[in-house]
């Protein structure tokens, strides 16, 4: 693959919509904050707006045209249910998502209660108690052993908070900038996919490209609990043509075998993807445009599902050729979730470019 070419597309405005979407809690199943958001700021850039009635969000371009191209990425981040409130006041929890308990120690939250939001803490003994002598195993975090504490000291003070069963908690941890072009925030899985895909279509706005089909920028919901919204809106829309993109390991840190994940790094492109629902000769048109446009990018394989959105539109309807257009991520379902500048900036010209190569008579089929 050729050398990268990085092309700074990005307006510091853009950052500053990254920010601010990113910090509005979009958990599972109550994503609309975020989406109201991101709403706005992909209305100026398309021509029309659609929702479904589980909150997924599409810009529409050209909509009028018959033949329907999709970018996707999916709008909710994990979280937490309030699952029970003890006589002491103390919160238990269930999972909403593939939330890591692990991590979860000593984390500050934000609970949506009926009153608005309360600010709470995941709780855990202090170290001294934790081993009271040499035949002691330290407990480690579990679902049933967590709790959060927002001050209140019996049950009647957390409900008059407005904290009921049901309510969903999130990570306090934002935005924020590191050293050499790194990014850390909760929820860039997969919030920084509804970012690239607004920035696509901001670019063809302004640099005032005409599509010859109708491009529908889908901003889906409850992807971390098994693709439901993916599924709901590829049956609404029918598309002929499908590029989703998301979030991948990045497999340079410690801990993880390359030799299951492979090879992926933070900062060297966007990685492509080879599986049973990835269209082979959608993948090679996205392949080629990537030489051709001089952007890096990397491969992986998966031997069944790809996890992400791809197998709901790929499976969906009459079947629809799909691709997958992940960007490195390191620590993964954290509070501090990693990844690079750089690979933003050459995933949205990869997926831009790829539209701009892609026509109706585009042959995609494997016996022609």
């Amino acid at each position: 693959m050729a050398k990268s070419t990085t092309k700074k597309n990005l307006k510091p405005a853009s950052y500053d919509f990254l920010k601010n979407y990113i910090n509005t809690p979009s958990p599972t199943g109550f994503e609309s904050g975020g989406q109201k958001v991101w709403i706005e700021y992909i209305r100026q850039y398309v021509d029309e707006i659609m929702t479904d009635p589980y909150g997924t969000a599409v810009g529409i371009v050209n909509p009028k045209a018959p033949f329907k191209v999709v970018i996707e990425a999916h709008a909710d981040e994990i979280s937490w249910f309030v699952n029970y409130i003890s006589p002491e006041g103390l919160i238990y929890l269930k999972r909403n998502g593939g939330v890591d308990h692990q991590i979860a120690p000593s984390k500050r939250v934000l609970i949506h209660g009926r009153k608005g939001v309360v600010k709470a803490v995941f709780g855990w003994p202090a170290i001294h108690t934790r081993i009271n002598n040499s035949d002691s195993k330290e407990p480690q975090p579990k679902v049933d052993n967590l709790w959060l504490d927002c001050g209140a000291r019996n049950k009647k003070e957390v409900e008059a908070l407005g904290i009921h069963i049901g309510a969903v908690a999130t990570y306090e941890e934002g935005y924020d900038e590191l050293a050499h072009g790194y990014l850390i925030a909760r929820a860039f899985d997969n919030r920084i996919g509804g970012f690239m895909i607004a920035e696509v279509a901001r670019l063809l706005k302004e640099n005032k490209k005409k599509l010859p089909y109708a491009l529908y920028v889908v901003n889906a919901v409850q992807e971390e609990i098994g693709l439901r919204g993916a599924e709901m809106i590829a049956r609404r829309i029918k598309p002929d043509v499908a590029i989703i993109t998301d979030v991948t390991h990045d497999s340079t840190t410690p801990m993880i075998s390359k030799m299951i994940e492979g090879e992926c790094h933070c900062g060297k492109g966007p990685s492509l993807c080879y599986g049973p629902a990835v269209h082979n000769k959608l993948l090679s048109l996205v392949e080629d445009t990537a030489t051709k446009s001089k952007i890096p990018v990397q491969f992986r394989t998966v031997s069944r599902s790809t996890g992400t959105d791809t197998e709901s539109f790929a499976y969906a309807n009459d079947g629809c050729p799909s691709v997958l257009i992940s960007i490195p991520l390191r620590y993964m379902h954290t509070t501090v979730e990693m990844l690079h500048k750089d690979d933003i900036e050459n995933t949205i010209r990869l997926i831009y470019e790829t539209l701009l190569t892609l026509t109706p008579k585009t042959n995609l089929s494997y016996f022609k």
